[in-house]
């Protein structure tokens, strides 16, 4: 279980959900599945911001809160306990007193009941919630609706409404705890950026660049990364989503470095861009002092009432008027948490927010791509940059290159 936020703060955002279901019923699905070979399993982060466990694969959450005992009104269901299996994956805990208290719930059993106490919420409210987010008609039914539909084809009277708004609405806002994880991912990211740039020379290698960063995350307390990192030099710089991570660093060459470590199960999402021979040249100076620019304009933007769309437009103006509107190709941002792209809606921003910023220029015919992106914390008068520490400006960049090396 995630321990760096406390077993009471789950407990409260749990309360929150309850009251918000207004006495209809509710499922929560860590999701299914085992260890897989290679890398890790993760529950669904809904899930697992409501409990902070991760590594319950099969485990539900039911909120019923009109159950007339107090103690079932949230019920966590665990998968039971198969010996020849955990040898395989992991030793799993008996439910105990032990138990409850460490996970913060009253009652946990076994998910064979969940028929059961499911259908008697059901039968009581006739009034079932969906919970995790809708899906698309071409994608497979929510979990929480696939199960809904079979209980009300058997229950007369019994309706299924949409609430998958209330977790999101929750997660958006961070709260001291979890902006205390981001922070700490931030800080390991500027360690892996400083590693990153102590191998920087004409004729290094991306991998090179890309183990080094990782590396320095390591160093900084982070297990994994909140992101595959893009190290792209020169023409590689141009692709958005460019993972290979297998060129040659040219002298002349810029180099997008986009990555974020993790802390804690909470995302950093950081980019930056380095002269592969230390100083940049006329031309790159220019464009990006133009993304920079951009940048500037879109934080100033980020304030409580408005919307990621307005920030766009501040960011996007300035790019525009300086003719490359048609080479900035992706939106201005996202919110961060525990996952790099947290859920995003269109909604009014409020304090407690995190998101990134990062505006970009790309010039496929001239091989030179520019992001540049930091993580913005939304406050009560305005907004904070978190990253703020990570060298930005041309003469930044170059000093800090020089001073690591």
């Amino acid at each position: 279980m995630d321990t760096a936020i406390k077993v009471s703060e789950y407990q409260a955002r749990r309360k929150k959900v309850s009251t918000a279901l207004k006495g209809s019923v509710g499922l929560v699905f860590a999701g299914a599945g085992s260890p897989p070979l290679r890398g890790e399993w993760f529950p669904d982060m809904d899930f697992r911001y409501l409990t902070g466990i991760s590594d319950e694969p099969g485990a539900v959450v039911l909120f019923d809160p009109t159950n007339p005992n107090p103690k079932r009104r949230t019920i966590l269901f665990l998968k039971p306990v198969n010996p020849e299996m955990d040898v395989w994956d992991g030793y799993r805990d008996h439910i105990s007193q032990e138990l409850r208290d460490r996970y913060g719930f009253d009652t946990v059993m076994r998910t064979m009941a969940l028929p059961r106490f499911l259908t008697e919420g059901a039968r009581r409210t006739k009034k079932l919630s969906c919970l995790h987010p809708t899906a698309a008609y071409t994608q497979p039914l929510t979990p929480d609706l696939e199960i809904f539909q079979k209980v009300a084809s058997r229950m007369p009277g019994c309706s299924i409404v949409d609430q998958s708004e209330v977790i999101t609405s929750l997660r958006l806002v961070k709260s001291p705890a979890e902006i205390k994880q981001i922070n700490a991912a931030i800080k390991a990211t500027h360690n892996g950026l400083n590693r990153l740039m102590a191998k920087l020379k004409p004729g290094v290698g991306e991998r090179d660049l890309h183990n080094a960063l990782v590396g320095g995350f390591a160093e900084a307390g982070s297990v994994r990364n909140a992101f595959d990192p893009i190290v792209g030099s020169g023409h590689n710089a141009t692709v958005l989503h460019y993972k290979e991570n297998n060129g040659v660093c040219n002298d002349g060459d810029l180099i997008v470095v986009d990555s974020g470590a993790e802390i804690n199960g909470y995302a950093s999402d950081i980019t930056r861009v380095f002269p592969a021979n230390g100083k940049f040249t006329k031309e790159q100076a220019k464009l990006y002092n133009i993304v920079l620019k951009s940048q500037i304009a879109a934080i100033k933007a980020v304030k409580p009432g408005a919307t990621m769309a307005q920030v766009d437009e501040a960011s996007r103006k300035v790019i525009r008027d300086a003719g490359y509107g048609d080479q900035y190709l992706h939106g201005v941002g996202h919110h961060l948490g525990l996952e790099t792209h947290d859920p995003s809606p269109d909604v009014k921003l409020k304090p407690g927010m995190v998101v990134t910023i990062e505006p970009g220029i790309y010039l496929q015919d001239k091989s030179i791509g520019i992001r540049i992106e930091d993580d913005i914390l939304v406050t009560e008068k305005g907004n904070r940059n978190l990253s703020s520490m990570i060298p930005k400006t041309v003469a930044q960049v170059e000093a800090a290159i020089k001073a690591a090396q």
